[in-house]
């Protein structure tokens, strides 16, 4: 590997140096399910939609658990709005 700027490097927990590689840059989206009656949270999920530059879309459901999180993958569901409290919305913006 060819030298790296010191500003990449990190020192994991076991003490190894280590590079942080950029694996792509984009755009996220984050919602919530909500009961359509009362407004509560539905379930004790968020879902996180994550887009790169390149286009390419990826779907995880954040699952709190006590003092941490689990991060599932989730099928791409294709084009849908959300709702921003007052209208839908497209999930990205064009």
């Amino acid at each position: 590997m060819k030298p790296v700027p010191e500003e990449v490097l990190t020192r994991s927990k076991k003490g190894k140096i280590e590079v942080r590689k950029l694996i792509d840059r984009g755009q996220y989206v984050r919602y919530e399910y909500l009961d359509p009656q009362s407004g509560e949270r539905s379930e004790n999920k968020v879902k996180i939609v994550l887009k790169s530059k390149e286009g390419k879309v990826e779907e995880h459901f954040i699952i709190p658990l006590k003092g941490k999180s689990l991060l599932l993958p989730a099928e791409e569901k294709g084009e849908r709005k959300v709702w921003d409290g007052e209208k839908g919305v497209e999930l990205f913006e064009q």
